[in-house]
């Protein structure tokens, strides 16, 4: 059973809006449940405008990162991009790889193997970079800022390196040239970013550099317009809230997906099957998915050759090689999350345990993180996913619940761990296997006294209570515009209370619930996913529900996307 909770709003506030800008009052108070309570800052919301993007040198660091690629540029270094093996990551590498090119740059670049090295910059993926490219300039993206030692280790080779990476800051940053990292900042606008977005404000830099000075014509004439399509998929595919100048990347950059030209974007929508519209949705659920497979199971420049390949036919034959490790990468991670959920149920009492955390030798360490996910999802509780080599050396993903601090509770168990790193919600970690099962007690222990007495039920959010007949045409237009939806700017859920079904319910589907709602001026169809065998009360009920077009057999009509229903309130 959810707990329904609906949003807190000031309704004469809300009211005054709905007047002065004449949107539907349910929609004013789903903009302020977002944080939004003035009409220029909806108006901003709804019309996001790449005029509103942030100046790039606000960002610490920004100007000896930019000098300094400057400097490279007229010298004619050897610049190695150094990025990461997720979709954040790649596409990072993409567009610093084709930017610094349409600079002139002699540029290479080198992704880490998750499997060899793991996360991050170490001291011998470094190695591997400068025996691969001798670059006398590094620049990293997605990552390095708490990377001291593989920092020390390059400046002891002669080269110098750039970090941008949007990471969070385990003490003070690591004694690169330039730090670039928006977690260092103060502007809130854009503290959010992704790494990607952190590497676009780098090119940002630089193009607004060349204008100012004259000196520089071919990079000020760079239209920077051409890569959001690229910031789009890693800023979405690395789930930072859509928010501020995210959202505004994000708007932009799926308007260039969905007329792109690229062959590696138009193969990669190809065989995800993603027609029509392409939402931020997409790119969550199909697009990022196949980018990430190969790095998962492989070779992250898979990814990156589709990201940057002019060549149709190529296009295709990447796109293929990645849908296909897609396929795998879901067979392995059944398999793992069974036997993960078999370990967990050994010992998991509801009541008692706080933090979830399974292991073993024989799992794959590319799909920990999506286990971990799932993990969290079913047991409602901080989740950690370690595979250990046969080694014994093991390497875990802990994804956390709302209102918790993964990293927090890492710092606590540290004396057990060989490193950690992260965010707030998603976090990696080293651990030696004889540490196991010291680190599964005390990160239960850690969690207990922080949640011990706390609501675990999933929480079903309202934004805003209707009548049903308002769920029309115009409130889907005024939805629309909220749009992209994600992390921390949801699709809007609106309540309706007193509901009545029209005949008799029926099981669609894989185990999907289709039925007719009807309140007392509106009826509209309904689908209830994976609520099939649920049953529906007979005297009226609350309903959750996100609004919708449907369109079947060519003909398009509203319909409810039902989230959750119960009996009618008194």
């Amino acid at each position: 059973m959810k707990n329904w909770v609906t949003s807190e709003i000031d309704s004469r506030q809300g009211a005054r809006l709905s007047e002065e800008l004449s949107f539907p009052l349910p929609v004013i108070h789903a903009l302020m449940a977002r944080g939004l309570h003035g009409a220029e800052e909806i108006n901003s919301f709804l019309n996001p405008k790449l005029a509103s993007l942030s100046d790039p040198f606000l960002l610490p660091g920004m100007d000896e990162a930019a000098s300094r690629l400057f400097e490279a540029l007229e010298k004619g270094e050897q610049i190695a991009v150094y990025g990461d093996y997720d979709v954040d990551g790649i596409a990072s590498t993409a567009l610093v790889l084709e930017f610094l090119e349409a600079c002139g740059a002699r540029v290479g670049s080198y992704l880490p193997s998750r499997m060899e090295e793991g996360y991050g910059l170490s001291v011998d993926a470094v190695q591997r970079c400068i025996e691969a490219h001798n670059p006398s300039l590094i620049i990293t993206v997605d990552c390095g800022t708490n990377s001291t030692e593989a920092i020390q280790y390059a400046a002891e080779q002669g080269v110098d390196v750039v970090i941008t990476d949007h990471h969070e800051i385990d003490g003070a940053p690591a004694p690169a040239l330039a730090v670039v990292n928006p977690k260092l900042a103060d502007d809130e606008r854009c503290r959010m970013l992704a790494g990607v977005g952190v590497a676009f404000k780098l090119c940002h830099a630089m193009v607004k550099r060349a204008k100012e000075t004259g000196a520089y014509p071919a990079i000020a004439s760079i239209d920077l317009r051409e890569y959001l399509d690229i910031v789009a998929l890693g800023t979405v595919a690395d789930i930072v809230p859509l928010l501020g100048e995210n959202r505004i990347l994000v708007r932009h950059g799926l308007s260039k997906i969905q007329g792109t030209t690229k062959p590696g974007l138009k193969a990669l929508l190809d065989v995800a099957g993603v027609k029509g519209e392409v939402m931020a949705y997409h790119i969550g659920f199909a697009l990022g998915p196949r980018l990430n497979a190969a790095g998962r199971l492989g070779d992250a420049n898979i990814g990156l050759r589709l990201l940057r390949t002019k060549d149709h036919e190529e296009a295709r034959a990447l796109a293929a090689q990645l849908d296909q490790a897609n396929r795998e990468r879901k067979k392995i991670e059944d398999v793992i999350l069974s036997d993960a959920v078999t370990q967990v149920d050994s010992w998991f009492q509801n009541e008692h345990d706080f933090g979830v955390v399974a292991g073993a030798e024989s799992w794959h360490q590319g799909v920990v993180g999506i286990v971990a996910s799932r993990l969290c999802a079913k047991y409602r509780r901080p989740s950690v996913v370690i595979a250990f080599g046969a080694d014994g050396a093991g390497r875990g993903s802990c994804r956390s619940i709302e209102n918790v601090d993964i990293l927090d509770a890492l710092h606590n168990c540290s004396e057990l761990l060989e490193t950690f790193g992260g965010h707030r919600m998603a976090a990696g970690l080293s651990i030696k296997k004889e540490k196991f099962e010291s680190f599964r007690t005390r990160f239960n222990e850690v969690l207990t006294a922080k949640l011990q007495g706390m609501d675990f039920r999933p929480v079903q959010r309202i934004d805003a209570w209707l009548a049903l007949d308002e769920a029309d045409e115009r409130m889907l237009s005024f939805v629309d515009m909220m749009k992209p939806f994600g992390c921390a700017n949801p699709a809007p859920v609106w309540g309706a209370t007193a509901v009545n079904v029209v005949g008799e319910p029926r099981t669609v589907g894989k185990n999907h619930l289709k039925l007719m709602l009807a309140g007392a001026r509106a009826k509209i169809d309904g689908i209830a996913f994976d609520m099939g065998d649920r049953e529906v009360p007979s005297d009226g009920m609350d309903v959750a529900f996100k609004l919708q077009m449907n369109s079947f057999n060519n003909r398009k009509s509203l319909q409810l996307n039902v989230q959750d229903f119960r009996p009618a309130a008194e």
